[in-house]
């Protein structure tokens, strides 16, 4: 990566790992709710019920998790380039995610 373009300025560089490990602390959070949610949640709620909304939290875990590294890489190179800062879907596909993991939550405390 150090061998691409020219070094940009450190405060940028700083902000672009503070973005990653905000990612990487957010799937964290994300696999901790989605275990929890199989793990502890009442019995009052149906089991498979439970692992739909668990194994969504958990997915998006592993999106976030696996794209922030990446998200990392390009937008140092491009820096690194002075290029256009490239465009990402993560955000979207997580954000919509957790908002169908909402309407789930939603529709499981108005039927139990």
């Amino acid at each position: 990566m150090r061998a691409v373009g020219n070094e940009p300025d450190y405060r940028f560089s700083l902000a672009n790992e503070r973005t990653f490990l905000a990612g990487v602390r957010t799937a964290l959070a994300l696999l901790a709710a989605g275990v929890a949610v199989i793990q502890f949640l009442p019995a009052a709620i149906p089991r498979p019920a439970r692992l739909v909304l668990g194994l969504l939290l958990i997915g998006l875990a592993l999106l976030l998790a696996a794209t922030s590294h990446r998200r990392w890489r390009r937008v140092e190179r491009a820096m690194r380039l002075g290029e256009p800062l490239p465009p990402s879907w993560t955000t979207w596909i997580v954000g919509t995610g957790l908002s169908v993991a909402a309407v789930i939550t939603a529709v499981l405390m108005l039927v139990t």
